[in-house]
């Protein structure tokens, strides 16, 4: 009866072996769409006759470089990032991250693949009662017991229970990985955004001083007019009340140039007061004239967003089958040899050895439904991280499609406004010429003063979103991430790995 059922038992371990529970897990399709927007692009921007206003053509299906910044043409700007890539504690995290999670995978690889061996020692003193022979205690003497063995236990995966856990902590792997690329692509593309922004603001200040400068030297007309009886001190108190509310207008401005420059320098794991940073201005960022735009089949290949919520699904898959694995029978193996002694200088002397071999089985039989309803936890967060990874890649095809229509339409707004900031500056030079022959009003001279300041401050705003466009746009694709070069020596990777600055 024993040999049969040992042969039965041996019989169902080989049918099982090698087989896994659970899903199999298969990487979600791209969406099957041609494009990101409704409407075809056109072939290339519109420009305009100022910094930031070149006309930029769309490259459907171009590769995207792993520095894209350097395209801006600022080695004020490739110093920067280089020192963030070093210096940064947010990508020095999401890398630390991902050093735990290959760790606890190699624990458990070791764990799962590999018997455990133990080393055990023991010295006890002890006294027992003569009671069960039937004789006094007080002839039974103190005695010493030495124990020394090795024992090797091993869990057997017949239904690939351990194999799901493994592939649940790659995909924690996978995940953290794409999380280190995500960081990267964020330090960066907000580096590069940061910069244009300060260049934005520098811009506004500066124009806004030299705005001030010109009412102020009117205001002194104004006053002289008004010396002679030209103009009423109406016009004087107004013309003081526009110098003063432009002047108004600088402290919030260099208040954000300030906290700007904080940003900058926390992103390149500086403190404020110590950093040493470059100033950016718009006329030191050249635009790119060519955008690489990746096919949409592409796109989930490429976004770390996409890459880690992938890696996720595969997660929630696998833990299915730890999930399913555990309602079937688990087999484990032990064995223990050595040798024990009253006497430790005979601890490994003849007659000492001791030994046992062992096999286990445990069957799930009732739990109140625990197993069950854990399987069903399992499947349903499953379902959870596939919702969730459609939407990430719903978000990350409306991020692209957002900004080609803000590339596009931005570009047309640049030239729209180059072309009425070319008109209010005009027509704020006949105006003067015209008050100071008094052939117009004060009120005109005041309208223009303030559609000119409008429309020069409007300007330096409009040519800071192309830049900030062509940075999101980089961002929005991926970063180019995959065309990292490996360390010396190393083979082309085709997954991405954590970043390096070499």
């Amino acid at each position: 009866m024993g040999l049969r059922f040992a042969v039965a038992l041996a019989m169902v371990v080989a049918m099982l072996a090698g087989c896994a529970v659970g899903p199999d897990f298969h990487r979600p399709d791209a969406p099957k769409t041609t494009g990101y927007t409704a409407t075809a692009l056109p072939s290339e921007t519109a420009a305009a006759p100022v910094a930031g206003g070149a006309a930029q053509r769309f490259a459907a299906g171009q590769d995207i470089p792993a520095q894209w910044w350097a395209l801006f043409q600022s080695e004020a700007l490739d110093r920067l990032i280089r020192q963030a890539l070093a210096d940064s504690a947010t990508l020095a995290a999401a890398q630390a991250a991902l050093r735990e999670a290959q760790e606890n995978l190699r624990s458990q690889v070791g764990a799962v693949l590999y018997p455990s061996v133990d080393g055990h020692f023991s010295a006890e003193r002890q006294r027992i009662s003569g009671a069960a022979f039937g004789t006094p205690s007080s002839s039974i003497p103190i005695f010493n017991l030495y124990n020394a063995s090795v024992s090797v236990s091993y869990r057997l995966d017949i239904v690939g229970g351990a194999g799901r856990g493994l592939e649940a902590l790659r995909s924690q792997v996978d995940y953290q990985r794409f999380q280190v690329d995500a960081a990267y692509l964020a330090l960066t593309a907000n580096l590069v955004t940061t910069a244009v922004q300060e260049a934005m603001l520098r811009a506004q200040v500066r124009a806004t001083r030299e705005i001030l400068d010109l009412q102020e030297k009117e205001l002194a007309v104004v006053e002289r007019q008004f010396a002679l009886g030209a103009v009423s001190r109406t016009d004087v108190l107004a013309q003081r009340t526009q110098v003063a509310q432009t002047r108004t207008t600088l402290p919030p401005l260099e208040k954000q140039l300030a906290q700007n420059r904080h940003r900058l320098a926390v992103l390149a794991g500086k403190l404020p007061s110590e950093a040493v940073l470059p100033e950016f201005e718009l006329d030191g960022l050249q635009l790119p004239r060519e955008l690489p735009v990746s096919l949409p089949s592409d796109l989930v290949r490429q976004r770390p967003d996409i890459r880690a919520a992938e890696a996720l699904l595969h997660q929630a898959s696998a833990q299915i089958g730890v999930a399913t694995a555990n309602l079937y029978p688990q087999i484990t193996l032990t064995g223990n040899f050595g040798s024990e002694s009253v006497a430790f200088r005979n601890l490994f002397g003849n007659g000492t050895t001791v030994w046992n071999l062992s096999a286990s089985l445990l069957q799930p039989i009732f739990h109140g439904g625990e197993l069950v309803a854990k399987r069903s936890a399992a499947i349903a967060a499953y379902d959870q991280a596939a919702a969730q990874y459609r939407e990430t890649v719903l978000e990350a095809f409306r991020d692209v499609a957002d900004t080609l229509r803000a590339l596009e339409l931005d570009a047309v707004t640049l030239a729209a406004q180059a072309e009425a900031e070319k008109a209010a500056r005009i027509a704020l030079e006949i105006t003067q010429k015209q008050f100071r022959l008094g052939a117009v009003s004060y009120l005109s001279l005041l309208n223009a003063q303030r559609q000119d300041q409008q429309a020069r401050v409007a300007l330096v705003q409009a040519q800071a979103a192309r830049f900030a466009d062509t940075a999101a746009l980089f961002q929005a694709l991926g970063g180019g991430w995959w065309n990292i070069p490996p360390p010396d020596g190393a083979a082309k990777q085709t997954e991405p790995t954590t970043h390096r600055e070499d």
